[in-house]
């Protein structure tokens, strides 16, 4: 057996790349990877991923996240309806997420700025059911970034409505 000494600052070089690679390996795996469907891809200042700097989302995964519900109107919609998601600050929060803005894009490419800003308790929810049901993309889902514009006057504007996006499947964190 030949047992090869290596000069010191090689071995210290080698086990700081070692601890590196452990460290973010062990973080990228704090988030399971989807088993089904993938319907929403978060990438930018995301801490918690699961698929090479990304977190992917199925809908089991979504639901894992604790659940916010509201009841109002839409201008899109008639009459009330419930909604049920992840709020918007829930989501980003499980992700590590930082930035001061979000990309926001549907499945048809449609594009919207979002402020992190918008991200409080009470705020937006990434919906995945109305009335109870699972949205459909016929029906604005299979998520739609809804905030409950009846509780607060100031989520009325068009502004916050152009920021409603339905068929929501990708989020880039900046």
């Amino acid at each position: 057996m030949t047992l090869t000494l290596r000069p010191p600052s090689t071995m210290a070089a080698m086990l700081l790349l070692t601890l590196a690679f452990f460290a973010t390996t062990a973080l990228s795996e704090t988030l399971k990877a989807p088993e089904g469907e993938v319907i929403l891809t978060v990438t930018g200042n995301v801490h918690v991923t699961n698929a090479m700097d990304k977190a992917e989302f199925d809908l089991e995964m979504l639901e894992a996240l604790p659940a916010t519900e509201f009841t109002t109107s839409t201008i899109w919609t008639a009459g009330e309806q419930t909604y049920t998601g992840v709020e918007l600050k829930t989501f980003l929060d499980s992700l590590e997420a930082t930035g001061t803005m979000i990309d926001a894009t549907a499945i048809n490419d449609y594009s919207v700025e979002i402020p992190i800003s918008d991200a409080v308790e009470g705020g937006p929810i990434l919906a995945y059911k109305s009335d109870g049901a699972y949205m459909s993309r016929r029906d604005k889902g299979p998520i739609w970034l809804i905030y409950p514009y009846d509780q607060n006057a100031d989520y009325r504007s068009e502004t916050i409505y152009s920021r409603s996006i339905w068929q929501l499947d990708r989020l880039n964190v900046k």
